[in-house]
C-alpha cells in the first residue's frame, strides 16, 4: 500500500523549494523537508542518498524516485510524478523543418498568437474610456 502522507509531504517539499526559482540545490530541498513534521528521519535519509548539486523540480522528482526504487520501497512509499516538461516550440524538431522548409514559426503554435476578433478590447484599469460628447 502506497504513503499517501509521504508523497504529498514530498510533493509539498518540492513546491516550496522551487516556488520562485527553476534549480534547489539538495540542502536547500532537505532544510524545507525537515520542517515538515510528517518526515521521518529515516524519509528525510532519502534525501541524504541524493548527489550534491543544483536539480530542476523533474531532476529532483527522478532523483527521489531512483532512491526509492533502489531501497525496493516503491511498493510501499510510492514515487513521485515528475512534471511534464514544456519545450518551447523554438526547440521542437518541427521548429528545425519549419527553418529548412520557410515555413514560419507562427505556423507551429497549436494557439494563434493574433488577438481574436470577438475579443474586448483592453484598457487599463487606471484609464476609464473617454466619453463621447453629445450634441
Amino acid at each position: 500500500m502506497v504513503d499517501r502522507v509521504w508523497l504529498e509531504e514530498m510533493r509539498q517539499v518540492l513546491d516550496e523549494a522551487y516556488r520562485d526559482r527553476d534549480q534547489a540545490a539538495v540542502r536547500d530541498v532537505y532544510s524545507r523537508a525537515s520542517t515538515h513534521i510528517h518526515l521521518s528521519a529515516d524519509m528525510l535519509a532519502h534525501l541524504n542518498d541524493l548527489p550534491e548539486g543544483a536539480y530542476t523540480r523533474r531532476e529532483m522528482a527522478e532523483a527521489i524516485n531512483r532512491v526509492v526504487r533502489h531501497r525496493g520501497e516503491q511498493e510501499t512509499l510510492g514515487l513521485l510524478e515528475s512534471p511534464v516538461q514544456i519545450e518551447a516550440v523554438e526547440n521542437t524538431v518541427e521548429a528545425e523543418r519549419a527553418v529548412w522548409d520557410d515555413t514560419p514559426l507562427e505556423a507551429l503554435n497549436p494557439t494563434p498568437a493574433a488577438p481574436q476578433e470577438d475579443a474586448p478590447e483592453f484598457r487599463e484599469p487606471r484609464f476609464p474610456r473617454p466619453e463621447t460628447k453629445e450634441s
